[in-house]
């Protein structure tokens, strides 16, 4: 009998093992997550605004994983961590990936602060556009604390000029993130992060961006979204 039980486990093991391995796509993942022995990860896609799952991996032991998965196009995808219990919000990775082979390699304290990622062209782009956007972030939340601190005082002349650079941030946030789009042609993140960061800019500077495009990233999934998105602007503002 023990023989039997042995046998079925050892079975099971492989089919599991096996079922593991002979995950297949064209886009390989790899990575670790320092300090994570036991747990489980997920990548999703966001699909309109529901987050699909597209896998899943165990974590047992080793905080190492790698994974398969089809991807038809460059996108955003999110590598998110079930931390069961716990109410962390560090708990997902956004990154843009492409066909090919990439790396994620963070810790379980800092699992997105201390991510970093390698192997795709989008996500080295994306990620010089958070450095311009966290400057501009930081600009805007010294207004923040200066506005705080002139709610007691209520100086209006304070008031003005707190409003006055805000208004001028903004500006430059939307110029810096087109400009940022427009030197990009030939990356489907250019799309992107116009369609995320500045939807409602001005629709002939919208239009420019998407006139840029190159013909693969124009054809690519944000390429037709962001065509799409002018267009029903032009629909609404001719009303």
């Amino acid at each position: 009998m023990k023989k039997i039980v042995t046998i079925l486990l050892v079975t099971i093991l492989v089919a599991c093992s096996k079922t593991e391995s002979n995950k297949t796509g064209n886009l390989e993942i790899s990575g670790s997550v320092d300090g994570l022995k036991k747990g489980k990860l997920y990548i999703h896609k966001l699909n309109d605004t529901n987050l699909v799952i597209l896998d899943s991996i165990i974590i047992s032991g080793k905080s190492n994983f790698e994974t398969k998965i089809q991807l038809d196009e460059a996108q955003m995808l999110y590598l998110t961590l079930d931390r069961g219990t716990t109410e962390s919000i560090d708990n997902s990775i956004q990154f843009f990936a492409e066909p090919g082979k990439m790396k994620i390699e963070t810790t379980l304290q800092g699992f997105y602060s201390n991510a970093k990622i390698t192997g795709s062209e989008n996500q080295k782009v994306y990620e010089k556009f958070l450095k311009i956007k966290s400057k501009l972030n930081d600009e805007n939340l010294d207004l923040l604390e200066k506005e705080l601190k002139n709610k007691t005082a209520n100086n209006a002349t304070v008031t003005e000029e707190i409003q006055n650079k805000r208004d001028k941030l903004t500006i430059r946030k939307y110029l810096y993130t087109a400009n940022f789009a427009l030197i990009n042609p030939k990356y489907e993140v250019s799309p992107y992060i116009a369609l995320s960061e500045i939807p409602d800019a001005n629709i002939k500077l919208l239009d420019t961006i998407n006139k840029m495009l190159v013909p693969k990233v124009a054809k690519s999934k944000y390429g037709k979204r962001l065509n799409e998105w002018i267009a029903e602007r032009k629909k609404t503002e001719e009303k």
